[in-house]
């Protein structure tokens, strides 16, 4: 199967790392932990009425929810290799360099790639953010509009688009 750029969640090796060990947690001793507890509240007697019992199965389900989300991230993970992008389009997994307005005094460089998972070093937008999907597709020298949380918008000028190599 031939994953697109969107299917493509990158990461930083730090982040990468972070997600996998926290996986590992809720698998195996978190997960013992849990079972530990429903085992025990299914002692006390009446499940109807036992909020012991109750409480830990939605824990369980929080917790089989969150591992089920990290499989699937972790899956579709690409650490530390950005797109190739010769010609300078803008595309996940790239750092991209900004301006806002046009004035290339106020300007930011950002990763653009998923935010929760990123470098803690680097300001990251996700390509579903305002700002990332509207710069998205550009290339080095255009200009991109994107829309604002209070529904104006704001233009921006693509000054750098390059693979980040983490």
């Amino acid at each position: 199967m031939t994953q697109t750029s969107e299917d493509v969640t990158w990461l930083t090796q730090e982040a990468y790392t972070k997600l996998k060990e926290e996986l590992a947690y809720l698998s195996g001793p978190a997960r013992e932990e849990v079972t530990a507890k429903i085992a025990a509240a299914r002692e006390e007697g009446d499940l109807r009425e036992n909020g012991g019992y109750h409480a830990a199965k939605e824990e369980q389900g929080k917790q089989e929810l969150r591992i089920r989300q990290l499989t699937q991230l972790l899956e579709k993970a690409k650490v530390g290799e950005a797109p190739a992008s010769a010609d300078g389009t803008v595309a996940p997994g790239m750092l991209v360099t900004i301006a806002f307005d046009g004035d290339e005094d106020d300007t930011t460089t950002f990763l653009l790639a998923s935010r929760e998972y990123a470098s803690t070093e680097i300001e990251t937008y996700s390509p579903q953010s305002p700002l990332g999907s509207g710069v998205i597709g550009q290339k080095v020298g255009e200009d991109a509009e994107y829309e604002l949380p209070n529904g104006r918008k704001a233009s921006v000028k693509i000054l750098k688009a390059e693979p980040y190599s983490g």
